[in-house]
């Protein structure tokens, strides 16, 4: 069982402590007979009635002990140090589940450790400082960023910042596809719309680069060169259009993912592998290694050694090497600068590469659990209740800089991590506009303007947040079911971010947030911040900059603004 240093998870260490300490008094006393303990936990039950923690040890280790789980509880509880662990009492529930219900005011310590940490609030130093990589949209740069990389967009961007405030030291990259396929009809299509604008009549290839914005940009060249590239031969002419063009395109796609909140700290090209030779060296290797296997005149990664259906092609008959290979080289470049583990964020379509990329890892000697892909489902726009058909191919998608000046980046960026990535989401526009409640980014940004509300008004009357954290006595006077309900949930912070981070799953957040939110405004309602009682005021007020902090952390975490007014 991990434990880390937060407020929450140090009270569960503690628990499972005194645990052990009851189990060898138990068996001392020989009311108990074991060898080995099994893997327990001391968790949070779901409903508060089963008390502040419980715990399956019992339901474990009854088959070891040969004891009923509820008699081995019982004993448990009757050598277990209440006062050791702030624990009032203990209660046996079902078959054998142990609950701890704390002590009175426990609340309130844990509101006094969270003011302690002040804008901090929700860091943690769990990662260790352990390096890790997030590797996310990597679109090609032959079209315009769409929908499916916006959402592939705020999900690497938000895990990368959870890694952070969990103690990973995590850099964020984007693999630019600049070589290969791709780029060789991507340098025809430039061709072909350049010639065709000096009056040539030719047609464009069916299996060319269909977007809008190609044309426009090509428009342009032609403004600033006219037909200087005309007399040129066609490789050359081909190169000097696919330079200009690539140097545009990710121009815009760093402008338009800046625009989103997204931040690179490395734009890392494929065509450096070919010209530093990695990809040659990784398939030097792999070969002496045994791993290849000739048919063809073409070189084969034995992927059937890991568990696939047939080898991969790695160099084709013609000499050139694939864009396995190339993904091959460019993992293994990723762990020779340091990395201990690498996150990829991929489309769903990518599904059937996840293994061949992991084999192909352990046959140079890493660990499959080193790379993590994220395979990420599609995204399906909604308008009046209507799903919208986009089609890449033509050109009548969605960009990422339509959506963000539609419904802006906040609700964009919320919406798309609201659901794990595994999960289809329906992106409905005209909820993502809306400035009511019912908007999820809305409604928990609410939250946070009416805290900022709140301190204009106190101020209003001579009354301010004070420099240091309030004495026990002062935050003893919160005792209301809505005080204590969300006191209880904003200690859970720390543990949630680790865990977002921990399982890759920034939608936990998100869900989280709401959370907080919603006890926030119910904590509103229910209890008047500014009264006649001073201390009362201040204990109030405390509270509402912890939830605010957690609203504005978290919120930030997923690349989301927490605005003082609405």
């Amino acid at each position: 069982m991990d434990y880390y240093n937060t407020p929450i998870s140090r009270r569960r260490e503690k628990i499972d402590c005194c645990i052990k300490q009851s189990l060898e008094k138990a068996r001392a006393a020989g009311d108990i007979d074991f060898a080995n303990l099994p893997a327990y936990v001391v968790e949070t039950p779901r409903e508060a009635s089963h008390g502040d923690f419980a715990s399956n040890v019992a339901l474990l280790l009854s088959k070891e002990a040969r004891q009923n789980p509820r008699a081995l509880a019982k004993s448990i509880a009757d050598h277990f140090d209440l006062a050791a662990c702030d624990v009032a009492s203990i209660s046996i529930a079902g078959p054998g589940f142990i609950n701890f219900h704390m002590a009175q005011g426990w609340q309130t310590s844990l509101l006094a450790e969270m003011l302690s940490y002040g804008e901090k609030y929700g860091t943690s130093d769990a990662g260790a400082g352990i390096k890790v990589q997030v590797e996310f949209v990597s679109a090609n740069p032959t079209g315009e960023l769409h929908m499916g990389n916006a959402r592939g967009a705020a999900i690497g961007d938000s895990l990368a910042s959870l890694l952070e405030m969990a103690g990973f030291d995590c850099a964020r990259e984007y693999y630019i596809n600049d070589a290969g396929n791709q780029i060789e009809k991507f340098g025809v299509s430039l061709e072909v719309l350049y010639l065709q604008a000096l009056g040539q009549d030719i047609p464009f290839p069916e299996d060319g680069y269909h977007g809008a914005d190609l044309p426009l940009l090509i428009k342009e060249l032609v403004e600033e060169i006219g037909n200087e590239y005309q007399k040129l031969q066609p490789q050359l002419r081909q190169k000097k259009l696919i330079d200009y063009a690539l140097k545009r395109k990710l121009n815009d796609i760093r402008m338009a993912l800046a625009d989103f909140g997204v931040v690179y700290d490395c734009w890392f090209s494929e065509q450096s592998l070919h010209d530093s030779g990695a990809i040659q060296n990784v398939i030097d290797e792999l070969q002496n290694n045994g791993w290849l296997l000739k048919e063809e005149g073409a070189l084969w990664m034995d992927c059937q050694r890991f568990g696939e259906e047939k080898p991969e092609v790695l160099v084709r008959g013609n000499g050139l090497p694939t864009y396995y290979a190339a993904d091959i080289a460019y993992h293994k470049n990723k762990y020779m600068r340091g990395f201990a583990t690498v996150i990829d964020v991929w489309g769903a379509d990518h599904h059937g590469h996840v293994a061949r990329m992991q084999g192909a890892m352990e046959a140079l000697g890493y660990k499959r659990e080193q790379l993590e892909v994220i395979l990420m489902q599609f995204v399906r726009l909604i308008q009046n209740g209507e799903l919208l058909k986009m089609s890449k191919r033509t050109g009548t998608y969605i960009t990422l800089n339509e959506l963000v000046e539609e419904v802006g980046r906040d609700a964009a960026r919320f919406i798309f991590v609201m659901r794990s990535a595994d999960s289809l989401i329906d992106f409905d526009l005209d909820l993502a506009k809306e400035q009511t409640l019912k908007n999820p980014v809305y409604y928990v940004q609410y939250a946070y303007a009416r805290f900022c509300s709140i301190i204009t008004s106190a101020a209003a009357i001579g009354l301010t947040l004070p420099t240091k954290p309030l004495i026990s006595q002062q935050l003893q006077l919160l005792g209301h079911q809505s005080e204590l309900a969300l006191i209880r949930r904003l200690a859970d912070f720390p543990d949630e971010v680790i865990m977002a981070a921990l399982q890759r799953e920034p939608h936990r957040i998100a869900a989280y947030v709401q959370e907080i939110a919603a006890l926030f405004h119910n904590f509103y309602d229910k209890c008047r911040m500014l009264t006649s009682d001073h201390d009362l005021s201040l204990a109030r007020l405390s509270l509402a900059l912890v939830a605010a902090t957690v609203i504005k952390n978290g919120l930030t975490a997923l690349g989301v603004k927490a605005p003082s007014k609405m």
